[in-house]
């Protein structure tokens, strides 16, 4: 994030506005309203190419907003020592709301939206949940260790990371701790050889469209009927559902080692699901940033309705 050029020249931009208008607060006996129009317009400028920074490198928004803060603070303080009451209410209205904001984000909880089908049938595309941010240690950067160590990420959490191939996050199902052999055979999953139990719980029949590429090089899609078990699958205390499709992945034996200080993840929709088993390898524990721990709203489309149906606590 900070080697993008973008992201560099929006920062510059918006610190070089700011100066700005602290200057000229503090030379000038009367700020003149037509530069403090054009610096409005030329900061939110800077502001927009940020945000578009943000988003396209999936840039992590608690580092901006600890900057933020900080700036707002040396402003704020410039203020008092120029004994400007201009500066000093103008920051002083920007601080508090933003400090308030930045430690319930950073420290507190997250909001988080449900990107994908990898964690169905418990967490369905459209959920809005809430990530515990202080349950793992209390950090600013999501890559970094926490600053305050507190509990490691355990079996059965449901945790948000961002994997080492990818700055997106991602969310899966914690399955195996730094020394574990993992195996995954006929569907079946075995941490240090002991078999994580899963209880048959119904079957359903599902209508799928798969995209099938011919020798000519045209792409077909296909309807077809896939048949879905669900378990109820218990591991370390921990019960949740898990989706199997019967139809799909049926792959020779898989095991693996977790090297130390990394991580084990895979979603419950086992079949769909980009996790520990494919590219997304291994988790490092400072890649960790929250547990999931609620769900506060599902939001399926833009021309749909919010509702709260799904609203409470994640298994």
């Amino acid at each position: 994030m900070f080697t993008d050029p973008l992201f560099l020249f929006s920062l510059v931009g918006i610190l070089g506005c700011l100066f700005i208008w602290i200057k000229s607060n503090v030379t000038e006996a009367t700020f003149n309203s037509h530069i403090e129009d054009n610096l409005s317009s030329i900061s939110t400028f800077f502001f927009i190419a940020m945000v578009m920074s943000i988003f396209y490198k999936s840039g992590d928004l608690g580092v901006i907003l600890f900057i933020a803060v900080i700036i707002c603070f040396v402003v704020f303080f410039i203020g008092l020592f120029f004994k400007n009451e201009v500066i000093t209410k103008a920051t002083r209205g920007t601080l508090i709301p933003l400090f308030i904001i930045f430690v319930l984000r950073s420290f507190v909880y997250e909001p988080y939206q449900i990107p994908s089908s990898s964690m169905l049938p418990g967490l369905k595309i459209g959920d809005f949940i809430l990530v515990n941010k202080y349950d793992y240690g209390l950090k600013i950067d999501r890559l970094s260790r926490p600053i305050v160590e507190l509990n490691d990420p355990d079996y059965g959490d449901v945790v948000v990371f961002v994997p080492p191939h990818n700055p997106v996050p991602y969310i899966k199902r914690l399955i195996g701790k730094p020394g574990d052999s993992i195996k995954y055979i006929n569907k079946k999953i075995y941490v240090n050889d002991e078999l994580v139990v899963k209880d048959y719980e119904f079957t359903n029949e599902e209508s799928v469209i798969r995209r099938y590429k011919y020798p000519s090089g045209q792409i077909q899609e296909v309807e077809e009927v896939e048949t879905i078990k669900f378990y109820s699958e218990k591991l370390d205390n921990r019960s949740y559902m898990t989706r199997n499709s019967m139809d799909r992945n049926k792959n020779y034996p898989q095991q693996w080692t977790v090297p130390a200080d990394h991580y084990f993840v895979m979603g419950d929709n086992r079949d769909n699901s980009n996790d520990s088993r494919q590219d997304v390898g291994f988790v490092p524990r400072n890649h960790f940033f929250g547990k999931a721990d609620y769900i506060w709203m599902t939001w399926e489309c833009w021309t749909c309705l919010p509702n709260f149906d799904r609203a409470g606590k994640i298994n």
